[in-house]
């Protein structure tokens, strides 16, 4: 694991529906004869202190993998950031003393062995609330480092 000054916990975001895939589990999909779940898990279990996966419907399909399994805490498909909220909820009961959580795509297999590391440096130089990926000009939030201290304030937004 890399070690960061804090906890962080990680969720792995697989709780969408597929829509433009045609249904099913995108991270389930097969890479170089590895799911997508198993390169993503494999690239950010090092980086966090635990790991817990975001998916909806019957989680003994991802039994094999190792990890909590944990749906969103918001009914009705309501995107990515449920998700988060998910992994902020089980961060809170799960790792109590972890003040923030990393996110990670589970249909976007290639992202840097050192993201979290990245992540709590821009934090800690810019004195930022959060950090996100961004590449091409283009911000990529379901790659990120929350603080968990917003869930009340994330649900109150989700659910209003």
């Amino acid at each position: 694991m890399i070690p960061h000054p804090e906890p962080v916990v990680g969720v792995l975001l697989a709780g969408g529906m597929a829509r433009r895939m045609g249904g099913g589990d995108k991270c389930l999909r097969q890479l170089g004869g590895r799911s997508l779940l198993e390169w993503v898990a494999g690239c950010a279990r090092p980086q966090v202190e635990a790991l817990v996966l975001n998916a909806n419907g019957d989680p003994a399909r991802f039994a094999g993998f190792g990890l909590p399994v944990v749906r969103d805490v918001i009914e009705g498909f309501a995107g990515p950031l449920a998700g988060i909220l998910t992994g902020m909820e089980w961060a809170r009961i799960h790792a109590p003393d972890c003040q923030w959580l990393a996110s990670f795509a589970t249909d976007a297999p290639f992202f840097p062995d050192d993201l979290v590391a990245r992540f709590m440096a821009v934090v800690k130089e810019d004195k930022a609330d959060m950090a996100c990926a961004r590449s091409n000009g283009r911000m990529h939030p379901v790659f990120a480092l929350w603080p968990v201290a917003l869930a009340e304030d994330l649900r109150r937004a989700m659910v209003e």
